[in-house]
């Protein structure tokens, strides 16, 4: 389940994937939902960018809810 977060906390969260190795479920602010595994947690051009095994990398402001998978 997710939780409304600021970015600060959407970057623990990822963080905390990357270093668990863990997938975890996000909802995009457009309505799209998808469950990954993070491989980084990235700063560019001072945004704050998630890479993921198979969405490729999404801007954390676009990142509505995130969260651990609930098995």
């Amino acid at each position: 389940m997710g939780h409304q977060l600021g970015t600060c906390d959407f970057i623990d969260v990822l963080e905390e994937a990357v270093l668990r190795r863990s997938t975890i479920s996000v909802d995009l602010r457009d309505g799209r939902h998808f469950s990954d595994q993070v491989r980084d947690v990235i700063t560019d051009g001072g945004a704050d960018f998630a890479v993921f095994a198979n969405h490729g990398t999404i801007a954390v402001r676009d990142i509505a809810l995130a969260g651990r998978l609930v098995t």
